[in-house]
């Protein structure tokens, strides 16, 4: 398993991230537990979780993701082994996730206390990567046009400076090691770096975005913020939620897939998608190659990636995405990519 350098923190995270946010819903620990140790097995040193995961959320099951990893650690006694990333909730009007009903903002109060809830659930005093899993102002995030930024700011955002030094004390105090954003723009991801670098900061090592063959963005600014100052990418949704397999083509549902289940792939069945997928899983299919491998393999062929985040719900499906590894994306498999990519540009922001 290959492993990349993850921003400049000097640690070498493997390619491939285990995702987990299926875990407590569509997947029982037991299955949590396989998924685990297998992608350990292959190489894998990476785990990413969120205090809200499973997904989708609910009251119910909020935090049963971090509870199985922290299980799984209890049990294993490897935590030492795993380079761990949990995320916190951005602005929101999920009250549930916090003990007075509040609303969910990164506020000083609110921070602190999913940190240590997370830590509790993970049964570790400490997190690797902490990431900020959506921005405290209006953004445009997870493919919804409904919550685009409109020039408006919210008169109580918490502001960037002090959410650093909220981050700051749990650095200091070996809670977090290093600190990282989703779901962020170019503008937001230079104004933490800035704030950071004059106030003194702790510096955002990674940001995680979606970044797929149906949604390309994050080459159009991101990407060089990465080259110039080794903010990696950790590209969630290789996949497009599945979508990328063929598996929902014509609009077939097979049984027990996400769309089948929770009937949240909207980001995924906009204007245009269809055929760019359909295109897509014919040119793999031309050219010998599994639809999702070829899908995965060449987000992991991007240098701005500093690890591909990948989930599944079967094993068959997990040892299919890890496998992508040992996938070529050739010169004239990309020049064909890219010809796709050009009639069908970003249908799925």
């Amino acid at each position: 398993m290959e492993k990349r350098k993850l921003g400049r923190t000097g640690l070498d995270v493997s390619l491939i991230c285990l995702g987990t946010m299926t875990w407590g819903q569509q997947n029982t620990e037991a299955e949590g537990f396989e998924q685990m140790d297998y992608a350990v097995s292959r190489g894998i040193n990476f785990f990413d979780t969120a205090e809200m995961y499973s997904i989708p959320p609910r009251p119910e099951t909020q935090g049963s993701t971090e509870r199985i990893i922290g299980n799984w650690f209890k049990a294993r006694k490897n935590r030492d082994q795993i380079i761990l990333a949990s995320k916190v909730a951005g602005r929101s009007d999920m009250g549930w996730m916090r003990q007075d009903g509040a609303p969910s903002q990164l506020s000083k109060a609110q921070i602190t206390e999913a940190l240590e809830s997370s830590l509790k659930r993970l049964q570790t005093d400490y997190i690797d990567l902490y990431q900020l899993h959506w921005p405290d102002r209006p953004t445009s995030r997870f493919g919804a046009h409904d919550n685009t930024f409109r020039g408006t700011i919210e008169p109580d955002e918490n502001p960037i400076h002090e959410i650093l030094a909220t981050l700051d004390g749990f650095v200091k105090a070996g809670k977090v090691r290093f600190i990282g954003l989703s779901n962020e723009t170019s503008w937001g991801t230079m104004r933490f770096l800035h704030e950071s670098e004059t106030r003194r900061l702790p510096r955002v090592q990674s940001v995680q975005n979606a970044y797929n063959l149906i949604n390309r963005t994050y080459e159009q600014g991101l990407a060089e913020v990465t080259l110039r100052e080794d903010v990696g990418l950790l590209a969630y949704s290789p996949l497009a939620q599945g979508y990328l397999t063929g598996k929902y083509l014509n609009g077939a549902r097979p049984a027990g897939a996400r769309s089948t289940l929770f009937n949240r792939g909207q980001r995924y069945e906009k204007p245009g998608a269809e055929e760019a997928i359909g295109k897509y899983v014919a040119l793999a299919k031309e050219f010998g190659l599994d639809p999702a491998q070829m899908a995965v393999a060449f987000v992991n062929s991007r240098p701005f990636v500093h690890s591909n985040i990948i989930g599944a719900t079967t094993m068959e499906q997990l040892k299919t995405d890890i496998a992508s590894v040992d996938v070529e994306i050739s010169p004239e498999l990309e020049a064909r990519i890219d010809a796709i990519h050009q009639l069908h540009t970003n249908p799925c922001p």
